[in-house]
């Protein structure tokens, strides 16, 4: 059995399960906030409400539960109060697709623990909410956004599901994604699925997500849930983290298990930690592996003496991001960093941006069909082929856009082809030897800075997404499998902006601890506004209003 089956009896023979679902429904229903009564937390002294103690960042939530000043309950509480208010209606984020029905009673289960001196690790009691491309052992099904897998409730937990649970966290609910990770057309809208809508970003709410772990980002940003676990192939962390102003960290592929998680790519697929600080990214990396070592270089002096490679060459063209960029280098600089010029891209060989696709291709469909094939659900669903027919036989799945992708990879061979690992070679040769290892040994830095991305644009239900220039060097990591995090360095006009550290591969923990003395010394993160459109901030606003 289980942690959380084993939790869940102990909360069923308590009463917990029938008790604690009507005070969700008393919550949901009613129309005032509700007040949770919370001392000595930073300035949440006295009486405060739901909103305020959801706003908690994950070290916060940890140091208050620990402390005993809130309890696990109301936390939970005050985040399904929180997304109840703003997921489907109010803001209409659809950040969340699925709540955990058990959230309440594993909360009440884990306080009654707490009180007898049985502490399961640093996250017990926290919620948690998991992209839905990863299985947990709950009573939620795993879908990727597909209506084709509305019913895939696997019974069986991902290997950092059951190290979460395993140090006491509370998976809160699945978090709503760009469909098939953004791996089904390359027409698609980030931030939509079939089964939850179109992700809202809560800085400006008409403003792109970006994706694929767009749900997990909103939901953390918009104060969901503390922290949220994303899946990245190329960009699907850094690019939602970028967008919605939080701390998103992709490790180095292999240091997360991948099992159980519905894949793209072998050789790039990592889940990772969304939440506001670094800090509460290194906790829950410890968390969800059998390392424990990714809090040990927390420290505000760890950039003092580092040469930083500046990757001039991927700042873009942007003036905006280039000023907000600058002021993150002088960040940087007064932390003690020494700052190293980059201006010239590594050379790549011919067709390596073709290989790069025909990679994912590749292990795509190879990797698909053998999840597919191993499911034990009533989803009628084993194999690419058969998916394929069912979104030709849907009425949603295509209305916004088709399956090009999923078409081209079902024309790929088999992995064990020579193009296969013909392209697989090169790539990784191309991003790490001749890439960031290059890099790195050529200017004898022992890390490398550039933009996380652009300011984000419109949202384009017609088009797909319309992206402006986009800078930064996230794909290089991403190819390599080398670990990359993402810091908020500020914005422009309400919309935040990124600052990418990279590392070489294996550095995760080091590369937290320089990321971490950057924001300790930076504190640049935006709070989400919720303008409904750019035209509904003043300045511009006014200036509209002249125009006309």
């Amino acid at each position: 059995m289980n942690f959380r089956k084993s939790i869940l009896l102990s909360a069923t023979i308590m009463g917990a399960v029938a008790t604690s679902a009507q005070a969700l429904q008393d919550s949901n229903s009613s129309d005032e906030t509700s007040l949770v009564r919370v001392s000595g937390v930073g300035q949440l002294d006295g009486l405060v409400d739901q909103a305020r103690l959801a706003e908690l960042d994950l070290p916060q939530a940890i140091e208050a539960l620990n402390n005993g000043t809130i309890t696990s309950e109301s936390l939970v509480l005050s985040y399904l109060d929180r997304i109840a208010r703003h997921n489907n209606t109010g803001h209409r984020l659809n950040a969340v697709i699925t709540v955990n029905p058990d959230a309440v009673a594993f909360a009440r289960a884990l306080d009654q623990e707490r009180r007898s001196g049985n502490i399961r690790g640093a996250m017990h009691g926290v919620p948690v909410l998991l992209k839905d491309n990863i299985e947990s052992d709950d009573n939620m099904p795993t879908t990727a956004g597909s209506s084709a897998l509305r019913d895939n409730f696997t019974g069986r937990d991902s290997p950092l599901a059951a190290k979460l649970a395993e140090n006491g966290a509370i998976i809160l609910g699945k978090a709503n994604l760009s469909q098939w990770a953004n791996f089904r057309s390359t027409d698609s809208n980030s931030g939509w699925s079939a089964l939850g809508g179109q992700v809202k970003n809560p800085h400006i709410l008409d403003r792109n997500p970006c994706g694929s772990s767009s749900g997990s980002g909103v939901a953390v940003a918009a104060s969901f849930v503390p922290a949220a676990v994303g899946t990245e192939t190329n960009g699907s962390i850094i690019c939602p983290s970028n967008a919605a102003g939080i701390v998103g960290f992709k490790p180095s592929v292999g240091v997360i298990s991948q099992q159980y998680i519905i894949p793209i790519s072998a050789s790039q697929d990592t889940a990772g930690p969304m939440n506001k600080t670094v800090r509460g990214a290194a906790i829950m990396m410890n968390a969800m592996t059998d390392r424990s070592d990714f809090t040990d270089h927390l420290s505000p002096d760890q950039l003092q003496g580092v040469r930083v490679g500046v990757l001039r060459y991927a700042e873009g063209g942007n003036q905006r991001i280039k000023a907000v960029f600058d002021a993150a280098l002088s960040d940087l600089e007064a932390a003690g960093a020494v700052l190293v010029e980059i201006t010239e891209r590594p050379e790549r060989p011919e067709g390596y941006g073709q290989k790069a696709y025909d990679l994912l291709k590749y292990e795509f469909k190879a990797g698909l069909n053998d999840y597919l094939a191993g499911l034990d659900t009533d989803t009628g669903i084993k194999t690419l082929d058969d998916l394929i027919a069912f979104n030709d036989q849907s009425d949603v799945e295509q209305t916004l856009f088709g399956q090009d992708i999923f078409t081209a990879s079902n024309a790929m061979g088999s992995l064990s082809d020579q193009a296969y690992l013909d392209a697989k070679q090169l790539v990784q040769t191309a991003t790490r030897a001749g890439g960031i290892d290059a890099l790195m040994e050529q200017y004898d830095v022992k890390l490398l800075v550039a933009p996380s991305g652009p300011i984000v644009p419109r949202r384009d239900s017609i088009n797909g997404d319309v992206w402006p220039e986009f800078p930064g060097a996230g794909s290089m990591a991403a190819r390599a499998g080398y670990p990359h995090i993402t810091v908020p360095m500020g914005g422009y006009r309400y919309l935040p902006l990124g600052l990418s550290f990279i590392a070489g591969g294996g550095d995760d923990a080091e590369v937290l601890g320089w990321a971490y003395a950057y924001e300790q010394l930076s504190q640049r993160r935006l709070d989400p506004q919720y303008f409904p459109s750019a035209t509904a901030i003043p300045e511009i606003a006014a200036a509209v209003e002249l125009g006309d």
